[in-house]
């Protein structure tokens, strides 16, 4: 696989940054103004992407690399 396959796009980095904040789906998808499908499907993406199979694996994966700073 291509690096540029597993970059994560803009929104994916949004709706993840929320996730590790503490925001549940439909507090992702009212924050950005996006559907609780269209939440689940960007997830589904950043799991594959970081290598993962849940929300918490996310965070920890995302914490222990510092991918970036997320303030509340």
């Amino acid at each position: 696989m291509r690096k540029k396959e597993k970059e994560l796009t803009n929104r994916e980095i949004d709706v993840l940054k929320l996730l590790v904040l503490g925001y549940n789906n439909k507090e992702i998808a009212d924050k950005l103004c996006i559907t609780n499908h269209t939440v689940k499907a960007h997830l589904t993406q950043v799991y594959k992407k970081l290598g993962v199979t849940n929300r918490s694996k996310a965070i920890v994966k995302v914490n222990e690399n510092k991918l970036f700073f997320v303030e509340a």
